[in-house]
């Protein structure tokens, strides 16, 4: 079975989600990334409790260009630690993994 990959990606803002989401899609990183553009973050930062606002992407990928597409996402973010978490697809609509594929070709 073809493997995918769901990529979670947090950004400072939907602008930011905006331009890398644009990015590893033009790239055929991703066959399609979906963005949340609005949600309050809790977390420990450099020994501080933060609150911040941020935009999420969801990105879907096969398993193979997650790496790559990873690689990039750091290579653009605002952040010096970017939240980038890859999640293994268990399943799904065959014929829309399928398109996944279709839209990602291997390097």
């Amino acid at each position: 079975m073809r493997e995918v990959m769901l990529l979670y990606v947090t950004a400072s803002g939907p602008e930011e989600a905006k331009r890398l989401g644009r990015h590893l899609v033009e790239r055929r990183l991703a066959a399609c990334v979906n963005i949340f553009p609005e949600m309050h973050s809790f977390y420990w930062w450099e020994g501080k409790l933060e609150s911040s606002r941020e935009a999420v992407l969801l990105v879907k990928t096969r398993k193979e260009l997650a790496e790559a597409a990873r690689e990039e996402i750091v290579r653009l973010h605002s952040y010096s630690c970017p939240c980038i978490l890859e999640i293994p697809v268990a399943g799904g609509h065959p014929p829309f993994l399928e398109w996944i594929y279709a839209e990602t070709p291997s390097r």
